[in-house]
């Protein structure tokens, strides 16, 4: 065994030293200052402000080969981009690019514009994304890419409600992804807010956490909508406990297109819906009107996309999202399509702010199936399900080939706690529900209480899995 000799002229990084969070506050402040600052600034100055960041991170990209290879390859060269009118000009690139970059430049991609140790090392942060079909994909975090996106998600967090001094259950993933990591250095560096890091169901216990919220008097939850169903069913059907007792005041999720009035109503405590990735952060939140999420414009650029053209849609009609970082210094995202269905809102809100809107987030383009020719997404299958109330809302869907015909079917189980009571009606309202809805006809498979639970993992995580598709 080799001894580690020290070298004393080796140089360890310090994070204070490695960013001027003096410049950092006031490129991109925090609250309260926000509210004072870019949350209401005049749309010109904001455009004028957007345009000088978007020129730098294209500036930025050329010096990265990721981006300079497809650049040059689209026929780009350094100033063709003059303004942020040009932006369609960039190529866009997905999830499938990335993954090819890693896989020819392991382990991290040729994206990555940082390099790792060296001579003047800087303080980096791993987190993944993905990892459902493969190995996750790797993202390396630069001190400027942390504490910016740790400032703009205690944005969003204050527009919703959370205070200095609340106690916040952190019912997120605790593992590779950014999950409750990025809420923790959120909360307590930049709102002061108290972080109770649970994790999901595979961490801490359904049970242990209700009990957690009963006796340390929790004041908000952080979770995904399926994860803050199943907290308040487990107070509700297995402790005896009205989850609307435990006086929780505000529910912080990802709502997309669930159904946000039954989470409210188990709860007694408004949901709030955002919009973030791995790669970026939080982006877009509701305020306290939920008219629509404000895109945080002084820090991303948002716009969507025809996903067969690329062109670029306007208000009002869907496509798919690609992003801009105008903050990231190691791996900006520059017109990357992450397939998140969604559309750009008209501008307005009552509570007077200047930032574009977004609508929900519908479903995802890669989380399609075809099935008879039609385009099925399991988000609109949640929808539908959850309008039952006989349901708990958990279902999962497996496509397969079935006879000597191969033909596409799809069965769509779904919970039903009374199960010898209800599962024969639900069976057929369902089957008629979903048929009008999605214009194709499945099978309904009523199952009991939990007994999804092996497919979706709800207990268990807080990325759940609704579809299996078995003709892959």
């Amino acid at each position: 065994m080799k001894r580690l000799e020290i070298d004393e002229g080796l140089r360890f990084p310090r994070y204070s030293e490695a960013l001027d969070f003096e410049q950092l506050v006031k490129d991109y402040p925090p609250p309260p200052d926000f509210f004072r600052s870019v949350y209401r600034m005049p749309r010109e100055k904001l455009d004028a402000l957007r345009e000088k960041r978007f020129l730098a991170v294209v500036k930025r990209g050329w010096e990265i080969p990721f981006f300079s290879k497809r650049w040059k390859a689209a026929g780009l060269e350094p100033g063709d981009i003059r303004s942020l009118k040009d932006i369609a000009k960039i190529p866009p690139y997905s999830i499938h690019d990335t993954r090819k970059s890693i896989e020819e430049h392991p382990p991290f991609g040729d994206f990555m514009g940082i390099p790792v140790g060296g001579e003047n090392p800087l303080p980096l942060v791993l987190h993944t994304s993905g990892g459902t079909t493969g190995m996750p994909r790797p993202m390396l975090y630069t001190p400027q890419d942390r504490e910016t996106m740790a400032i703009l998600g205690a944005r969003r967090y204050a527009m919703q409600g959370m205070r200095p001094g609340d106690k916040v259950l952190a019912a997120l993933s605790l593992g590779l992804s950014n999950g409750g990591f990025a809420l923790r250095d959120t909360i307590w560096k930049y709102i002061g807010a108290i972080p109770v890091m649970t994790g999901g169901g595979n961490t801490t216990a359904t049970r242990r956490q209700v009990e957690i919220m009963k006796t340390w008097g929790i004041d908000i939850i952080c979770s995904f909508p399926a994860y803050l169903r199943h907290l308040a069913i487990t107070a509700r059907d297995e402790m005896n406990l009205d989850p609307r007792s435990l006086g929780v005041r505000a529910l912080h999720s990802h709502i997309g297109i669930e159904d946000r009035a039954k989470i409210e109503a188990l709860w007694n405590a408004p949901c709030y819906d955002m919009y973030g990735t791995n790669e970026s952060g939080m982006m877009a939140c509701e305020c306290a009107h939920q008219t629509g999420m404000h895109i945080m414009d002084d820090a991303v650029i948002l716009e969507v996309a025809d996903p067969e053209t690329g062109a670029l849609l306007p208000e009002g009609e869907k496509g798919t999202v690609y992003i801009t970082t105008l903050y990231r210094w190691g791996a900006p995202s520059i017109r990357f399509n992450v397939n998140d269905i969604s559309a750009l809102l008209p501008p307005g809100c009552a509570c007077g702010s200047s930032f574009a809107r977004l609508d929900k987030i519908f479903g995802r383009n890669d989380n399609m199936v075809k099935l008879r020719g039609a385009n099925v997404f399991p988000e609109a299958i949640g929808v539908a399900v959850a309008e039952d109330a006989r349901s708990n809302g958990e279902f999962f869907c497996v496509v397969e080939r079935v006879g000597e015909s191969q033909t596409d079917e799809m069965t769509v189980m779904v919970e039903v706690p009374e199960l010898q009571a209800n599962g024969a009606a639900v069976k057929a309202d369902l089957e008629k529900r979903l048929k009008e809805t999605i214009g194709v006809r499945v099978t309904v498979q009523p199952a009991g209480k939990g007994d999804l639970d092996k497919y979706t993992g709800t207990s268990q995580t807080t990325k759940l899995k609704r579809l299996l598709d078995k003709r892959k």
